[in-house]
């Protein structure tokens, strides 16, 4: 993300469980929202979605979530969001701002598992059709 922050003039994270040593003299305090304080209060959705600018591009790191939910990914740390919770978020940015574009990283497929597999599909088909529908109604 440090790089990212030299082209773009506002990177706002979402659901940070944990944050390496050499990344903490980069963080802008007021853009990040870590998943202790979201549990159980929505009142950082808005929050975030203010500290935005009108187009946004999401990067949607799967360890975001919890992995109780998302198993197969990067770094399964507990106390993740959950599915409802993001949709949430989504919606309300979609609603607000201008999604350019978007990525999905952080999968790391299991084959004894294929739970993740799934819901990161239908994530990414359910971030297209609403920015198509949301295109459309225009």
């Amino acid at each position: 993300m440090r790089r990212v922050q030299d082209i773009l003039p506002t990177i706002v994270q979402v659901g940070i469980r944990s944050v390496a040593e050499e990344e903490r003299k980069n963080i802008v305090a007021e853009n990040i929202f870590y998943a202790h304080l979201m549990y159980n209060n929505d009142d950082w959705m808005q929050k975030a979605i203010n500290r935005l600018s009108d187009n946004v591009y999401i990067t949607i790191d799967l360890d975001c979530l919890d992995p109780s939910i998302l198993p197969s990914t990067g770094t399964p740390l507990p106390g993740g969001m959950m599915w409802y919770e993001m949709w949430t978020f989504f919606n309300k940015l979609i609603a607000q701002k201008n999604i350019v574009g978007f990525d999905v990283v952080e999968l790391c497929p299991n084959p004894a598992d294929k739970s993740s597999d799934v819901l990161a599909s239908v994530l990414v088909y359910k971030l297209i059709t609403k920015l198509i529908k949301k295109q459309k109604n225009k």
